[in-house]
């Protein structure tokens, strides 16, 4: 397996000089990290790092685009500092991302940032849901019709805990692995779901072979155990960026993480033919949107 994981020593989040390289193993589903890139926290926003802050209704924390914070406990004063502590956040990565690779800068669609106090292991979910079993980003009631999900990662870990994260073979390789097994895409049943309003729009077959390869990564148990992939712990103190529609990856221990969204036509890509879309298609010889 090529190497997933490349290293980068800046420890700036205004990036003076854009790599090609960089941006060319990003847009191949390769990771970025940034060992001595850090989200510095105030003395007085220390205090957040506890589960305490979390609403036990929520899974995580999450700032949108408007300003509203979502899924925190406290009063007033403290929602707002803890608001103004992950704005922060959401403005750096932005500046990462818009130094990083420019040509995106006017296009990202901006989703909510999300601060996640809690422990990973801790969390009880199905197999589906499960981050610990290695995936690719894909959202059953949320169709996207190719659109890229780029997501900036910190480490917040005040004790010095890395979050874990195992991370798998090219996107292409793990396409050839398991669309063979793939359900076949019925138009009827997608317009169906979208009746009864169990997806906010109607699914693709793009969408539908996304699901399918995020079901068949995680069901299948010898993969998880013995297809190609490496252990990464991402130290406290870090970042790293990657695709996560196309970075195979699992999350197997950690606590307080933050983390920002940007959304992507996949059109609007240095290579557009480095997408899951363009790839899918190819592999598929069908329009899938």
């Amino acid at each position: 397996m090529d190497q997933q994981i490349l290293q980068i020593d800046s420890a700036d989040w205004h990036v003076s000089h854009p790599n090609q390289t960089w941006i060319s193993a990003l847009e191949a589903g390769k990771l970025l990290y940034f060992p001595k890139l850090t989200f510095k926290l105030t003395p007085e926003e220390r205090r957040f790092l506890t589960p305490a802050v979390l609403d036990p209704k929520s899974r995580n924390i999450s700032l949108n685009a408007d300003g509203e914070l979502k899924g925190a406990l406290g009063d007033a004063a403290e929602q707002v500092a803890l608001a103004e502590m992950v704005g922060r956040f959401r403005m750096q990565a932005q500046d990462l991302i818009a130094s990083l690779l420019p040509a995106y800068s006017e296009i990202v669609r901006l989703a909510p940032t999300s601060f996640r106090p809690m422990q990973v292991e801790t969390r009880a979910q199905s197999w589906r849901a499960d981050d610990k079993r290695m995936h690719v980003d894909a959202f059953p009631s949320r169709p996207n019709y190719g659109e890229r999900i780029l997501r900036v990662f910190a480490n917040l870990n005040p004790d010095g805990e890395a979050r874990v994260w195992r991370v798998g073979e090219p996107f292409e390789d793990v396409a050839k692995r398991f669309l063979p097994k793939a359900k076949a895409y019925s138009r009827w049943q997608a317009q169906v779901l979208k009746a009864l309003h169990i997806t906010k729009s109607l699914r693709s077959e793009y969408d539908h072979l996304m699901l399918q390869l995020h079901d068949g990564m995680k069901s299948d148990l010898a993969y998880q155990s013995n297809g190609p992939q490496v252990t990464m712990p991402f130290a406290a103190g870090s970042v790293w960026v990657c695709f996560s529609d196309q970075t195979p990856h699992a999350v197997m221990s950690g606590q307080y993480m933050m983390e920002q969204t940007l959304h992507l036509p996949p059109t609007k890509q240095y290579d557009p033919s480095a997408s899951p879309l363009a790839i899918l298609t190819r592999l598929t010889g069908r329009n899938l949107i």
